[in-house]
């Protein structure tokens, strides 16, 4: 069976609050009338401002690097250094996968701080698929990591049937032994040429690879 590490860091919580904006209510607005029917006018629906901030780690937002923790910052700062590209909420396990391309999973702490991402006070544990705005992308074909192993990926033999990803032009700790160059949704659909068969995932859960 094929096994993975899985990126693990600890998500502070922006500093940001997130502001309500409620529209505004004038004497006789709420309630009824003098004559005990509705007024003419009522409370506006609560809007809530958009972009940096609104949820913790949306689509589209970034966070800085950090030696312990990771924190959202605007992705024009100086300090973003990845973008997220898909949230779910749950357990990685629970959830859907994240993209193919995806270079590091941030997971998210459950946490009921005053301001939070919708404004009940707390945050769900949930996990964000991350891509880094600039290389190296380890989540891409061959480049040795990212929580997901790919058609192009490389991996060398744990021992007992297991394999890890490494990077395929020999950079990364350990040497290349095989390359995914197909996935398939069963063994007997790989070529004849298959030396080992890798644990993907997904609608194709069947890697074919052959020695490099």
């Amino acid at each position: 069976m094929w096994q993975r590490w899985s990126v693990r860091a600890v998500c502070a919580l922006s500093a940001l609050l997130v502001a309500l904006l409620a529209g505004c209510q004038g004497p006789g607005s709420a309630g009824g009338g003098e004559d005990g029917r509705l007024g003419g006018s009522t409370s506006a629906a609560p809007t809530r401002p958009s972009g940096y901030g609104v949820v913790f780690l949306a689509v589209d937002e970034c966070s800085s690097f950090g030696t312990t923790s990771f924190t959202e910052v605007a992705c024009t700062s100086e300090r973003a250094a990845a973008r997220v590209v898909a949230r779910h909420d749950g357990a990685v396990g629970d959830g859907p996968p994240c993209p193919a391309t995806t270079d590091f999973v941030l997971h998210i702490s459950e946490q009921s701080p005053a301001s939070d991402e919708d404004g009940d006070g707390a945050v769900p544990r949930g996990y964000a698929c991350m891509r880094n705005l600039a290389p190296p992308h380890p989540g891409d074909p061959g480049g040795g990591g990212g929580p997901r192993t790919i058609v192009g990926d490389c991996v060398y033999g744990l021992g007992d049937g297991q394999v890890r990803e490494t990077a395929c032009d020999g950079t990364g700790v350990k040497k290349p032994q095989y390359k995914v160059t197909k996935a398939v949704d069963s063994r007997a659909k790989c070529p004849l040429s298959t030396a080992l068969y890798v644990q993907l995932g997904g609608e194709q859960p069947v890697g074919c690879a052959r020695p490099v």
